[in-house]
């Protein structure tokens, strides 16, 4: 079974499909986390004296 399911995965199509999703996740994922970093959020209160 994991035979089959190997030679699958070895087809340059789905290589190509499976790295673009992962890519797309990983994407995703990094700008869901950029908006944590607070770039657009209001400055340090201590800055302004």
């Amino acid at each position: 079974m994991f035979a089959k399911l190997k030679v699958w995965f070895q087809r340059p199509v789905v290589q190509f499909i499976t790295l673009t999703i992962f890519y797309f996740a990983v994407m995703l994922a990094l700008v869901y986390l950029y908006g944590y970093s607070g770039i657009n959020q209001a400055k340090f209160i201590y800055n302004e004296f």
